[in-house]
């Protein structure tokens, strides 16, 4: 490396200006061993992830309402309406529930999936998923096809339609 001595006469001092030519040496350096490297670390599946949305409920009389909490043990507790029931209850009253709007009905034949009834369940934000899984596991070893959660939207956000 060279030091320039200026020469106009008076004293002579080194030049005192940083030499930033090796900086720059370095830092192209990392950018370019950056852009080779960074797509090789991020590999990802292609996938199409659902969009969030929230319709209103339109809610039909046949429909299920059915709310899971935890109980004060870690039990879970599900409620048809505001009675609680059992796991094997829930059952009974689901087949029993379906098998009487069939009916009235006048059959499967006369049917389609869109006429059948709904079961919407409203879970509380601490309850284990254990519970719910189980609920949902159950309602649709009953027979019920749609089986749906309601939630509470975030406030200020608006209705959007897919």
């Amino acid at each position: 490396m060279a030091m320039s001595v200026g020469s106009d006469g008076g004293e002579d001092k080194p030049m005192s200006d940083i030499n930033t030519t090796p900086l720059v040496d370095v830092m192209l350096v990392l950018l370019i061993i950056f852009l080779i490297a960074v797509p090789v670390v991020v590999q990802t599946v292609q996938l199409q992830l659902p969009k969030v949305a929230f319709e209103p409920t339109t809610t039909k009389p046949e429909n299920v309402s059915l709310s899971i909490t935890t109980g004060a043990d870690g039990s879970c507790a599900v409620y048809w309406n505001l009675t609680k029931v059992s796991s094997d209850d829930l059952l009974n009253r689901a087949v029993a529930k379906l098998e009487a709007d069939i009916k009235k009905a006048g059959g499967v034949e006369n049917m389609t999936p869109e006429d059948l009834p709904e079961v919407h369940i409203r879970g509380d934000i601490n309850t284990p998923y254990r519970c719910i899984g189980g609920t949902i596991y159950t309602m649709q070893r009953a027979g019920f096809p749609r089986v749906g959660f309601i939630s509470e939207p975030e406030p200020g956000t608006s209705v959007r339609r897919l």
